[in-house]
């Protein structure tokens, strides 16, 4: 009766990446199945805990730097009532041709300000044939266009707005299309993720 689902950005490339990446899912699965944590706030800062202990363990070898961007929803459908909390990722809401923007807390999880502090929830009563959307970074920070600048979050806004009332597979496909139009030629900066729910 309860979907939990998240939109994940490991920071670092190569092995750092990786490693965050085994540190992101082995947490979150420990958070939500061995600590039994069910609001996303309580999810996130048990993962914090987690990710912070592990990449912190020796500190007398240096500091790791690399974290995780996440934005973690809970969503009940008989309800409609989605709960969001964020470390540095978003939550946006299509609704009426309206994107409202829900702000995540500003520090990536295992990072040393995240440690101890509080984060912030979010609760949504959805309406019917409310957009869902969780995303990376990749696909706003991509170069492209005629004069090879970042495609920026206004213009993806936008483009949620224009693709938002489509079936999602319209939407997945518009999406990749409007990307690969963008970039022209532009070598690809980072990984892309984009989450769609049609409440």
């Amino acid at each position: 009766d309860r979907v939990l689902f998240a939109a994940v950005d490991c920071t670092g490339h190569g092995v750092p990446g990786a490693f965050m990446s085994l540190v992101a899912h082995n947490s979150l699965n420990q958070a939500v199945k061995e600590f039994g944590r069910d609001s996303p706030e309580r999810i996130l800062k048990e993962l914090d805990r987690i990710a912070f202990s592990t990449l912190h363990r020796d500190r007398s070898e240096g500091a790791i730097r690399d974290g995780m961007d996440m934005a973690l929803c809970a969503y009940t459908p008989a309800t409609r009532m989605l709960e969001y909390a964020g470390a540095n990722a978003p939550l946006y809401v299509l609704r009426a041709g309206e994107v409202l923007i829900f702000p995540p807390n500003k520090n990536t999880i295992g990072s040393f300000a995240m440690d101890g502090g509080d984060i912030l929830g979010h609760r949504v009563p959805l309406h019917p044939g409310d957009m869902v959307y969780l995303f990376s970074d990749g696909y706003a920070d991509q170069f492209g266009g005629p004069r090879g600048k970042k495609f920026l979050y206004r213009r993806f806004r936008e483009l949620l707005i224009e693709i938002g009332g489509l079936p999602m597979e319209q939407q997945h496909d518009k999406l990749r299309h409007t990307f690969r139009t963008w970039r022209q030629g532009h070598e690809q900066v980072d990984d892309i993720l984009v989450i769609g729910m049609r409440a």
